[in-house]
């Protein structure tokens, strides 16, 4: 009798409570690297980078050096993702490096500024878009800002199958058409003869500076990549996919970058590259006609719904972890039990997203998060050397090639981008390291509120 009836309510007490799917595949994954990175930079920064260097050569070499960075730091992340497999990402990861103190930090930056704040800035990039083709008011671009925060929200609230789904369709499109204007702008532009430039060329120190400076739009254009990794834990076969999209999505985007700048270059002249507010559009104009600059437009409204998609579907699961871990909002950690996603932490970031764009704050924000996230950059990718050193009988399914010199290339790469921000641009800079200083006693907050239990070292096998 007392088996009977405390057979079902034993069931009852100790089935587990729903939990992240691993749906996602290698190009869902990739999709999701190369989704989120190719937003609306690739279209305007490159005007900023030939007016700051002069040269095609020093242009184009800014965009080879970023991208190089960025391909060593994929492949530093690699091997942390194979090796922890777990919704969060780069907050396990330093985390499980430094302790939970670090790891807070990055994903209170994630969540004040560098995540939400990128949230808005491609909401508000994808509503000034549209304004190209329906005429809107300062507010309705904020509402339709808002709108696409709320739709995409949605979409991934429902499944991280159907987020992914999205952002596949998303990206091949982009790609897509980015090959198509690649191609088209040789095919059908006979190019322009080389001749002087009225641009000034920089020599000496001023270059070295000029370059660093250049370096923060180009990275500005590369970020993202390490987002794939906040997804970790819904990723089919992660010890292979996670390190196979970080390369293979970077990789592509760097060639992609390249190419396309070439384009520019092969259809208008520097003097007007430089000047460009919009050198996409100016170059499928000399492309296509007048209907290239819509071509465009339409180009870049699919591009930033593709890396808004990426941002809202990745960056909850960095929140989901920190609320498990009790240092964020309980609730944060809950997965729906029909859709297993984590439901509320994605309504959260979604609300405090729309209050961003309301405020008009974005581009601050995002600006002054730059300079925390490379420093997050360059610790997680120093983590790759100091998890070998503490925890070296862990498993990594998959280890960095050229090891320690590829990782440590990308911390002094990102050491030496640090200290150039500081020197050029100090009151980002500043604004920077004030976010991060104030997330020291919102740590300790949540600290005393959670519930005492051991943080590190508990998630490797």
């Amino acid at each position: 009798m007392n088996a009977a009836q405390n057979g079902p309510a034993a069931k009852v007490a100790v089935s587990e409570p729903p939990q992240l799917l691993r749906a996602l595949g290698w190009w869902q994954a990739t999709a999701i690297v190369m989704g989120i990175m190719i937003g609306t930079g690739i279209f305007i920064v490159p005007a900023e980078i030939t007016r700051s260097l002069g040269t095609r050569e020093a242009a184009l070499s800014v965009w080879a050096v970023t991208g190089l960075l960025s391909l060593f730091g994929a492949l530093s992340f690699g091997e942390l993702a194979a090796m922890m497999p777990q919704a969060g990402g780069q907050y396990v990861y330093l985390r499980e490096a430094y302790g939970p103190l670090v790891g807070y930090l990055c994903g209170w930056s994630f969540f004040v500024a560098a995540q939400t704040g990128g949230i808005s800035v491609l909401a508000v990039g994808f509503a000034e878009y549209v304004n190209q083709f329906l005429p809107l008011t300062p507010w309705e671009q904020k509402a339709v800002a808002a709108a696409s925060i709320a739709a995409l929200t949605a979409i991934n609230y429902l499944g991280v199958r159907e987020g992914g789904a999205v952002q596949s369709i998303l990206t091949g499109l982009k790609v897509g058409a980015m090959g198509a204007l690649i191609l088209l702008g040789y095919v059908l532009v006979r190019g322009l003869p080389g001749g002087p430039s009225a641009l000034a060329v920089h020599t000496g120190e001023r270059f070295v500076a000029s370059f660093g400076v250049a370096m923060v739009g180009a990275f500005w254009a590369y970020e993202g990549w390490n987002t794939s990794t906040f997804v970790a834990g819904e990723v089919k076969r992660p010890e292979r996919n996670l390190p196979l999209a970080l390369i293979l999505g970077t990789t592509a985007v760097t060639v992609l970058y390249i190419a396309l700048n070439l384009v520019y270059y092969h259809v208008l002249p520097m003097d007007q590259v430089a000047r460009s507010t919009r050198v996409g559009a100016d170059a499928a104009v000399s492309i296509f006609g007048h209907t290239g600059a819509y071509l465009v437009s339409l180009l870049i409204i699919i591009s930033t719904l593709g890396s808004l998609n990426g941002s809202i579907l990745a960056a909850p699961r960095v929140y989901y972890a920190m609320a498990k871990d009790g240092l964020f909002f309980r609730w944060c950690a809950r997965v729906h039990p029909r859709f297993h996603t984590p439901h509320v932490a994605l309504i959260v970031q979604g609300v405090w997203a729309m209050v961003i764009v309301a405020a008009g704050t974005y581009e601050q924000l995002f600006t002054y998060a730059i300079f925390a996230a490379f420093v997050f950059y360059a610790l997680t990718a120093l983590a790759v050397v100091v998890l070998r050193r503490t925890r070296p009988d862990a498993p990594r399914p998959y280890r960095v090639f050229g090891y320690p010199y590829v990782p440590m290339v990308f911390v002094l790469g990102s050491a030496c981008f640090l200290v150039n921000t500081l020197i050029e641009e100090p009151v980002e800079a500043g604004f920077g390291a004030i976010m991060l200083g104030v997330g020291v006693p919102v740590y300790w907050f949540w600290k005393r509120r959670a519930v005492p239990k051991t943080i590190s070292a508990s998630s490797l096998p």
